[in-house]
């Protein structure tokens, strides 16, 4: 319940407070408007160039909400910032970027509490302003099982049950290492297990026959982003190849938003890792974690022994 009063000409009430940035005034028309069908408060709403000094002068602020539309140092220092408010234990943040500046913004915020967005659709929108405005105060998780939409509770349940499948199929004797565990060099192009050969052709066959289903299907009926990365994770992985998280996102066949969630959720199991790239610190690279790869192999040995590439 939301209590309001007046004190010597100031209005307050308990509603969460937003602090929203985008440099469109259609934009920001927007955002505001999500905000407060939420029931909470936009306190302040300016541009991405004046974000950092409106956000240093505000005592405390329940969430911070920003819509970039191009680079420029005055993101990237807001992006840092919300980041080390993130990591401080401070306020959540949403950022929506174009597609052209994922690399940049994983980068510079991999925290979770700071929720990366590309080209969402108003439910993306929706969901993640939802969020992290939520109280997190109420419980020690910064949102309750109770409180998650039964849509984002079932994708996390799915990604537990892969990382589950994955471990089962390692096929590692003994107590297996945590699916964390990153490799120190990536392996050669074709790698035999058991009486079977496996190369990056045959990954990469499997991935076109998965795309060739659109052309007859609706692209939705098959949607199965977590696999596709795998594969593709897979291909490159045989090929000596690292992949930055924008081609990951493409990878994926689905909207780039709904590509962060399932990465950063694949992540968060230790089925995918984080790497950094050593020669520009704007970049990370996503691997396949060592027993996940491992699981990928003991997949694509046994497909083959049915005489058959499944996609």
């Amino acid at each position: 319940m939301v209590s309001a009063g007046r004190s010597h000409g100031v209005v307050y009430d308990d509603a969460r407070s937003v602090l929203l940035f985008a440099d469109r005034p259609s934009r920001r028309a927007d955002l505001r408007a999500a905000v407060e069908a939420l029931g909470a408060r936009v306190v302040e709403a300016a541009s991405i160039e004046d974000a950092l000094p409106r956000l240093e002068a505000r005592i405390a602020v329940d969430a911070v909400v920003a819509e970039a539309e191009e680079a420029s140092p005055a993101l990237d220092a807001l992006i840092a910032r919300l980041n080390a408010a993130a990591e401080a234990g401070g306020h959540p943040s949403v950022l929506i970027v174009p597609p052209d500046m994922i690399d940049i913004a994983v980068a510079a915020a991999p925290h979770g509490d700071v929720t990366l967005l590309c080209a969402p659709t108003a439910f993306e929108r929706a969901a993640a302003l939802a969020e992290a405005l939520a109280d997190r105060h109420v419980s020690l998780h910064d949102v309750s099982t109770e409180n998650a939409t039964p849509r984002l509770r079932q994708l996390s349940e799915e990604v537990s049950r892969i990382a589950q499948v994955l471990a089962s199929m390692s096929g590692a004797e003994g107590e297996r290492a945590p699916l964390a565990t990153p490799r120190p060099d990536l392996p050669p192009p074709a790698r035999r297990t058991g009486d079977t050969v496996i190369d990056a052709m045959q990954v990469r066959a499997m991935i076109r026959a998965r795309r060739l289903r659109d052309l007859y299907f609706p692209a939705d009926l098959f949607a199965d982003p977590a696999w596709d990365m795998l594969l593709d994770l897979m291909a490159a992985r045989l090929e000596r190849r690292q992949v930055a998280v924008s081609s990951l996102c493409i990878a994926a066949a689905v909207p780039p938003t709904t590509a962060l969630r399932w990465i950063k959720l694949l992540t968060d199991q230790g089925i995918l890792i984080r790497v950094a790239d050593p020669t520009d610190g704007r970049r990370v690279f996503i691997e396949l974690a060592e027993q996940a790869a491992e699981g990928m192999m003991n997949y694509l040995a046994a497909a083959q022994r049915l005489a058959t590439i499944a996609p």
